[in-house]
């Protein structure tokens, strides 16, 4: 059973030192990196000076808020050490401060941040409308909570290829993690209402397709089988044979797709405005 961290606002399957360099050398440069230059256009038009950025992973949009944005206070937070310690040696020499905090129960006082942001953490949260009262809390009026979450996974060539590869390779049993988990919250209506519930006006949801590039099948597979959750489904199910699972997974993903591959994936970027 994956490993998880259960807390007042999320369950989080554990992101540990095991994942974490898959997890920003890999997966980040086809997934994440292309999103957060996006996101910080948005973060950016509010001109916001106190910006907090909650499930911050190893700080990929943390680095491109700083960028865009050089005289802004940022504080990032992560739940998991591993997560933040990785954010912290990579966003060294940046001016940001970094905590290991959980979304749901937020350690600061109300007002205090003009920009609440979260790029690919809150299809993670276990209360979602907790999670964003927490964000309203912290954020001072008509201050803006900016997210974004993965659009679903067919719209999502990588992620699709991927789970379908586990899928013939354990058809009895497939891992779910991204079904489950990143690539499931997604419904417009849902996030609408969730954000409404929690104190937000004027949310808007902006579909975003965009195409990532990979070197090759192999870093695909390698990116998702062993830096993400994935890892502990693989392990579970092959004790011992994840390397083995990684090389089956980027031979049946090599068939779908080019020498050097190019998939579609959609995300949605969620903005709302604190009473």
């Amino acid at each position: 059973m994956i490993e998880t961290q259960q807390t007042s606002g999320w369950l989080n399957p554990t992101f540990n030192d095991r994942l974490v360099s898959s997890y920003e050398t890999l997966l980040s440069p086809i997934l994440f990196d292309p999103y957060a230059v996006h996101m910080v256009e948005y973060a950016a038009r509010s001109r916001p000076a106190n910006i907090l950025e909650v499930a911050a992973g190893t700080g990929v949009l943390t680095r491109a808020l700083r960028s865009r944005m050089p005289t802004a206070e940022i504080v990032a937070t992560d739940i998991s050490p591993a997560m933040a310690a990785e954010g912290r040696r990579a966003t060294e020499g940046l001016e940001v401060h970094w905590l290991e905090a959980d979304a749901g129960k937020l350690p600061f006082g109300p007002q205090m941040f003009d920009l609440v942001v979260s790029q690919f953490g809150v299809m993670f949260y276990q209360n979602k409308v907790a999670a964003f009262r927490e964000a309203a809390r912290v954020l001072r009026k008509n201050g803006r909570f900016l997210f974004c979450t993965w659009d679903w996974l067919h719209d999502n060539d990588f992620a699709r290829a991927v789970d379908e590869a586990l899928a013939r390779l354990f058809p009895a049993d497939p891992p779910s993690f991204l079904r489950r988990l990143p690539y499931s919250y997604y419904d417009q209506d849902v996030i609408r209402a969730q954000m409404s519930a929690a104190g937000f006006s004027a949310v808007s949801c902006d579909r975003v397709e965009l195409t990532s590039t990979a070197p090759d099948a192999g870093t695909i597979a390698a990116a998702f089988c062993e830096g993400t959750p994935l890892r502990s489904e693989i392990e579970e199910r092959s004790p011992g044979l994840l390397f083995e699972t990684v090389a089956a997974v980027e031979k049946v993903i090599r068939a779908d797709l080019a020498a050097r591959p190019e998939g579609a994936m959609t995300a949605l970027l969620v903005l709302g405005t604190a009473a």
